[in-house]
C-alpha cells in the first residue's frame, strides 16, 4: 500500500513519457544520452530485451547485445529514465519465457530468436 502523495508523484512522472509496448524477446534500438564533460551526445544501443522488472517509476528492463569479439554486453535501463531519448521496437520476438537469461550460454545461430509474424 503506497502513500497517496508518492502515488500522485509517480503518476505525474509517468504521464509525460511515451513508452512503446515491448516485452522479452523484442529487439530494441535505444537512443541513450551520454555526458562527457560539458558535452552531451546520443548513442545508439541495439539489442534483445531479456527481462523486464518492477512496475511504475521503478520499472527497469535488461538489454543484451553481442559486442566486439563476440563479447556479450548487458545493460539495465530504468524505463522512465531521462537519459533514454528514444525507444524504437525493431522486431517482435516469438518466445515462451518472460526472462531469457538462457541466452547468456548460447552463441551463434542457437542464440537467435524467431520473429513474430502477424
Amino acid at each position: 500500500m503506497k502513500n497517496r502523495y508518492i502515488a500522485s508523484f509517480e503518476a505525474a512522472q509517468l504521464e509525460n513519457k511515451e513508452i512503446p509496448q515491448f516485452r522479452a524477446g523484442d529487439t530494441l534500438k535505444l537512443g541513450v544520452e551520454i555526458k562527457e564533460g560539458s558535452k552531451t551526445r546520443v548513442q545508439a544501443f541495439e539489442g534483445i530485451v531479456i527481462a523486464r522488472h518492477g512496475e511504475g517509476t521503478g520499472a527497469t528492463f535488461t538489454i543484451r547485445k553481442i559486442g566486439a569479439n563476440n563479447v556479450g554486453v548487458e545493460r539495465i535501463f530504468p524505463l522512465y529514465s531521462d537519459s533514454l531519448k528514444e525507444i524504437n521496437v525493431l522486431r517482435k520476438g516469438r518466445v515462451r519465457r518472460a526472462k531469457l537469461h538462457y541466452l547468456r550460454g548460447l552463441t551463434g545461430k542457437k542464440a537467435k530468436i524467431k520473429e513474430l509474424r502477424k
